[in-house]
């Protein structure tokens, strides 16, 4: 695998032409998704800007052009009619001010009457390599650009670690007020929430406190990707914490929670009704984001990037790596979140197969389970062996997904088997599968598990427990691949 310099990670894009032979040998790769999200070239990370805005949904993401490597971030814009069908716009934001000159990191967007703003975090470093993190705004202009303002919002505080990012802007009707959430970490290490204050969006930014989570002071390491929603007359919170190893999740130290709760704007407390949930449990979920301008108040929805920080995929070696997951709704239902695949995805489907145990590319499975214990092999050879796994337990409750018989194995070292506690008895699966990710909806999406995954050319079939009924189909390409920088 490449040993990148620092130089490399960093370089500047001058032109289109510099990936375009990139971009047509990444063409070739057997991985490249058919109704996911994914980069152009190189790598994608988080998602970025995720709003609806006069009838479309735009979204961008974390995006290092010249390889499967964190280094110098733009942010790629891409946008929608449906959340669905996916096209290419080109880059949203590049590193080019000096206040974001290593990097346009993390952020959100919202629709204010006919106007659309960006919010993110741009990565200043000095000649030392000392970072200042400054949280910046641009606009969406007429021509579906993104423009930067001319100078920062504000900067960083000197009280916190230089961990201060990801900022998260929303509306309160209540007070009136926008409030902007960045992901932070204290001087001893601890990960936090910081919160901002303003009457408008791009002016008056003043800052407000610090977020109090009754019981959760000293939790993780650093807080990434703070969003914070109401659904169902419920408050919502969803971080990313870092630095910690949590149970049942091996020896990962990145992790996505949610709390649900009551969040006091007065005294910027969220008080959690119980303690923290995973958002999902599979291998490779990170960095969710929630759309801006969702107008129903009994749901949000949800994107998130497939992959997670220090981990290493087999793509790599074809210089690309990453895919944003399936859009999401999030309901609340007995006081937790369900996850259900975006409405309207049945639209994807081309064509329903024999349920004879041979999988398509790109697809969809609903699987009815049948009472007692029930196996699935997906990926598995023809004669059943190997594949991606997954066991329940009917006493236990517990589904266990075990990715080790892959023929493509990777961050064995972090997990490759981990368990899903049901609420209920199984009675349902609902898979998605695309060429490089698998993303598993149980009861209705009661849990989730979202994973890569890399089939082999012999690895193309499944099997299920006697008794249970397999619905199969295969899915339309509703991503536009198209070289658009």
């Amino acid at each position: 695998m490449k040993e990148w310099t620092r130089d490399e990670r960093y370089r500047v894009l001058q032109s289109p032409d510099e990936i375009k032979d990139l971009y047509d040998r990444i063409q070739k790769s057997v991985y490249r998704q058919a109704y996911h999200v994914q980069p152009i070239t190189g790598l994608s990370s988080d998602p970025n800007g995720f709003a609806l805005h006069e009838g479309k949904w735009h979204l961008c993401y974390q995006w290092c052009p010249w390889g499967a490597v964190h280094g110098l971030k733009y942010w790629y814009h891409v946008t929608s009619p449906d959340l669905l069908h996916w096209q290419n716009e080109g880059i949203g934001l590049a590193p080019d001010r000096d206040y974001d000159n290593k990097g346009a990191h993390s952020g959100s967007a919202i629709s204010v009457g006919d106007k659309l703003y960006f919010f993110y975090t741009g990565n200043h470093r000095d000649e030392n390599w000392v970072r200042t993190p400054w949280t910046c705004a641009a606009f969406l202009d007429e021509n579906g650009k993104l423009q930067k303002l001319d100078a920062p919002l504000f900067g960083p505080r000197d009280d916190h670690s230089e961990h201060q990012r990801d900022p998260k802007i929303v509306w309160n009707a209540e007070k009136q007020k926008y409030y902007i959430f960045i992901g932070a970490q204290t001087l001893d290490l601890r990960g936090c929430v910081l919160i901002y204050e303003s009457e408008q969006p791009l002016t008056g930014w003043r800052f407000a406190g610090e977020l109090k989570v009754p019981g959760y002071e000293k939790f993780g390491g650093m807080w990434e990707c703070p969003y914070i929603v109401r659904i169902g007359g419920k408050d919502v919170l969803i971080v990313s914490p870092q630095y910690t190893k949590l149970p049942g999740r091996g020896e990962s130290t990145n992790h996505n929670v949610y709390f649900l709760g009551h969040m006091d704007y007065d005294t910027l407390t969220f008080t959690p009704d119980g303690p923290y949930q995973y958002l999902d449990y599979g291998f490779d979920f990170y960095a969710a984001q929630g759309a801006a301008n969702v107008a129903d108040p009994e749901k949000a929805i949800l994107i998130a990037w497939i992959g997670l920080p220090d981990n290493h995929y087999p793509t790599e070696e074809e210089d690309w790596e990453g895919s944003m997951s399936l859009p999401r709704e999030l309901r609340v239902k007995d006081g937790r979140l369900v996850q259900t695949p975006i409405a309207g995805v049945e639209a994807l489907r081309d064509q329903a197969l024999p349920a004879d145990g041979t999988l398509p590319k790109a697809g969809e499975l609903e699987i009815r389970v049948p009472d007692g214990d029930f196996d699935l092999a997906l990926y598995c050879k023809e004669d059943g062996t190997g594949g991606l796994r997954l066991h329940y337990d009917a006493q236990a409750r517990v589904c266990t997904v075990d990715r080790r018989g892959m023929d493509k194995r990777f961050n064995p070292q972090v997990f490759e088997v981990l368990d899903v506690p049901m609420d209920a008895p199984l009675t349902s699966l609902r898979i998605f599968i695309d060429r490089s990710s698998t993303e598993i909806f149980f009861n209705g999406g009661e849990k989730t598990f979202t994973t890569h995954s890399y089939p082999t050319e012999g690895e193309r079939f499944c099997r299920v427990s006697e008794g249970a009924e397999l619905k199969l189909w295969s899915y339309k390409t509703s991503v536009t691949d198209e070289f658009v920088v």
